[in-house]
């Protein structure tokens, strides 16, 4: 989200907020099939009631999987919600458990050889639900410094409590996104693997056009050009949602990667990423208006919801 400037309404506490930390503080403590019964619950509620919501996330999937069916849609978007719900209230745990259950729950497998050392790295993490539990997992069990960037929250409470968390292992380099560029490479050359998440449409600014699931989708180049300037290796990071908590996949660093054309290694970039979502395609980020920004001259697949 975009930061906001330092304004007493933005940081007063409410006691809305306060219920709602509250609330999470309670769960964490809890057995987690009691946390994800509330999320399903939760879910279920939301895909009645988020109705606008429903439409983006029912639009993206008819655009990425068009073979499917009105019923597997309508399946898949509801299981989207559940799993959505799932990995907020799971934040509750994984933010305010005890450092053991965190580590236990967040299963670190795949290429750990490919984090050691010091290689500049560049981390894929693509917009799964459980996003944050890839961080946290990498912190937790790595003893290595990791940066990552960070947007501050419109609600003051909320921004405490999720940069508070993100920062609770491994002492890890927060780099405000308003910092720029040379931050980033900085830490990069110093051997801090950057955790970036540039899957998402941030607009048309800074974005190029290349094909997602065989759309045009506005994307940010930045996973190339990090890679470039710093001279680093690119390891996707993907996190999957599971029974006993969360499986976190470091894979193999990307050979070839990058070259000089950027437009060619963001289109790779998409397709590697098509291939993690086929893998478990509900648990993709889907109510986040992936293609909003058109190419001139094409509207806006979301209609009345933009």
């Amino acid at each position: 989200m975009t930061p906001v400037p330092d304004t007493d309404d933005a940081h007063r506490p409410s006691l809305a907020n306060r219920m709602g930390l509250a609330f999470m503080r309670l769960l964490a403590g809890l057995p987690l099939p009691w946390v994800r019964a509330a999320g399903w619950l939760f879910g279920r509620a939301l895909h009645l009631v988020a109705a606008r919501r429903r439409r983006i996330a029912l639009t993206n999937w008819m655009l990425c999987f068009p073979e499917s069916s009105d019923a597997r849609a309508q399946r898949a978007i509801r299981e989207h919600f559940v799993r959505f719900a799932q990995a907020w209230l799971d934040r509750s745990w994984l933010w305010e458990g005890r450092p053991d259950v965190v580590r236990r729950r967040l299963k670190l497998v795949g290429d750990l050889d490919a984090l050691k050392g010091d290689v500049p790295t560049v981390l894929f993490a693509p917009h799964f639900v459980g996003m944050d539990t890839g961080w946290t997992a990498l912190t937790a069990h790595l003893d290595r410094k990791f940066c990552g960037i960070y947007a501050r929250q419109l609600n003051g409470d909320i921004d405490r409590w999720m940069s508070q968390g993100r920062q609770r292992f491994g002492e890890p380099h927060i780099v405000a996104k308003s910092a720029g560029l040379k931050a980033l490479v900085s830490a990069l050359r110093a051997g801090e693997p950057l955790y970036l998440l540039p899957d998402m449409d941030y607009g048309r600014r800074d974005s190029i056009f290349v094909p997602f699931f065989g759309v045009q989708a506005a994307t940010v180049p930045s996973l190339s050009r990090f890679a470039r300037m710093a001279r680093a290796q690119v390891v996707p990071v993907v996190s999957r949602m599971t029974r006993e908590g969360y499986e976190v996949t470091v894979h193999s660093p990307w050979t070839g990667f990058p070259t000089d054309d950027v437009v060619a290694d963001t289109t790779r970039m998409n397709c590697e990423l098509e291939a993690f979502i086929r893998q478990m395609p509900e648990q993709y980020y889907w109510v986040h208006k992936r293609f909003k920004t058109r190419p001139e001259g094409q509207s806006s697949p979301y209609g009345r919801d933009d």
